[in-house]
């Protein structure tokens, strides 16, 4: 049996490079960079004029929200002042109070209504573009006048049009989705970094 036999027969082999391939794509998806750049725009100027960033997400897009919240609060790439994001998927008591008094489609709406004003960001996460809560909160978003950007897949989602800026990531797969969307959030907190901070990762 030649290697390559070999590793064209291996489920992990596989699923890294399907992994792989849909990275090339990304890394060459010139449309996807500029909504990176844009969207790095858009937070740094939410924070210089001072905003917030808000981020929701359900399930694994949920833990992405988080993960970026930690990085904009913490640090990425090197110290720095802290910047003010917070992951709408934290507070287990607003999450069951919401879900039991006005259903789970207002979890995040609420919390936008919330703790929300004009001047801040919202950044939706949908790997589907079309969950309901994340739909309910950019629509609220926009009422109030906070900047929405989106994070999805490939193809019409319904969340492009309620969003400023809406990343697509260039599959239709979920964990492939995922994986370009905390890459691409890297970037975009490494941008944020690099501008109001003055130094380069």
């Amino acid at each position: 049996m030649q290697p390559m036999d070999k590793f064209s027969n291996d489920p992990v082999a596989s699923y890294f490079r399907h992994s792989v391939s849909t990275m090339e794509l990304a890394a060459n998806d010139e449309k996807l960079h500029g909504a990176i750049r844009t969207i790095a725009d858009l937070i740094e100027t939410i924070f210089r004029s001072g905003g917030k960033l808000m981020i929701a997400g359900n399930g694994g897009s949920a833990g992405d929200a988080q993960h970026i919240a930690g990085e904009f609060l913490s640090r990425l790439n090197f110290d720095r002042a802290p910047l003010p994001a917070i992951a709408l998927s934290t507070d287990t008591s607003v999450l069951t109070a919401v879900g039991n008094d006005y259903g789970f489609e207002q979890v995040f709406e609420r919390q936008v209504r919330g703790l929300g004003k004009r001047g801040d960001g919202l950044l939706a996460i949908s790997t589907s573009g079309k969950s309901p809560n994340i739909m309910a909160a950019l629509r609220a978003a926009r009422e109030l006048g906070i900047t929405t950007m989106g994070f999805t897949g490939s193809g019409d989602r319904a969340m492009n049009e309620l969003c400023d800026v809406c990343l697509s990531a260039p599959s239709p797969e979920t964990p492939q989705i995922q994986q370009i969307h905390i890459t691409a959030a890297h970037v975009v907190c490494t941008l944020v970094e690099q501008s109001m901070f003055g130094k380069r990762a």
